[in-house]
């Protein structure tokens, strides 16, 4: 949350694109499924379903922002932010623990079937869309980063747009490094890249409850 008069669109944008990323950074079920149909069906297949994944991601911010955007005069108080702040570290902290710990699943089979681009991305959208537990994640990123902005429609409209883009430049990532690789992917390099990134979660989330802690954030 924001306070005052004016907005500082580009770190409204630099947050978005970093909740964009954070959020479909995770190897579960739709990270499997576009790193499956990548390697199977090329790698437009699979950014399409990131991008059916990024839209419903949207979806759940949006609904997000604006169920806090309806409680801002309670939690713009320094006491609650001080209180929302160390709740969202604390949040993100077990969401990288979470990531650390869980080993993704292995790719199914494919039947040879490429499927349109827009089933692929239709099945992404909704395999995203069937795990609402995700607007605790937004919860936790938008209270840390200081994310909403109410009575600003624009530059929260810019804000959303900034974690549309931010999905689209983890899945366009994702999928562009697939694409160069000679090998079938294995499990193994996929857990790995997991517990990395859970590692990276935990240990940002660690400093940023310090500092404030320490009234340095």
């Amino acid at each position: 949350m924001m306070f005052g008069h004016s907005v500082d669109v580009i770190d409204l944008i630099l947050k978005g694109l970093t909740i964009g990323i954070i959020a479909s950074a995770p190897m579960g079920p739709i990270g499997i499924l576009v790193v499956q149909r990548t390697l199977k069906k090329g790698r437009w297949y699979g950014f399409a379903t990131g991008v059916g994944a990024a839209l419903s991601d949207i979806v759940y911010a949006i609904v997000t922002g604006l169920g806090m955007s309806l409680v801002f005069d309670f939690i713009e108080k320094p006491s609650t932010m001080l209180y929302l702040r160390l709740i969202g570290s604390i949040m993100l902290f077990f969401f990288g623990l979470w990531m650390f710990n869980t080993k993704p699943p292995a790719p199914h089979s494919s039947s040879g079937k490429l499927g349109s681009f827009t089933h692929n991305g239709i099945t992404g959208f909704l395999l995203t869309l069937s795990n609402p537990l995700i607007i605790f994640l937004f919860v936790a990123l938008y209270a840390r980063l200081n994310f909403v902005v109410p009575n600003h429609v624009w530059e929260q409209t810019l804000g959303y747009a900034a974690i549309f883009c931010g999905a689209l430049l983890w899945w366009a990532c994702l999928t562009g490094a697939l694409k160069s690789m000679k090998a079938r992917l294995q499990i193994e390099t996929l857990n790995f890249f997991n517990r990395l990134l859970g590692a990276l979660v935990m240990c940002v989330s660690g400093i940023m409850f310090v500092l404030t802690m320490i009234g340095k954030l």
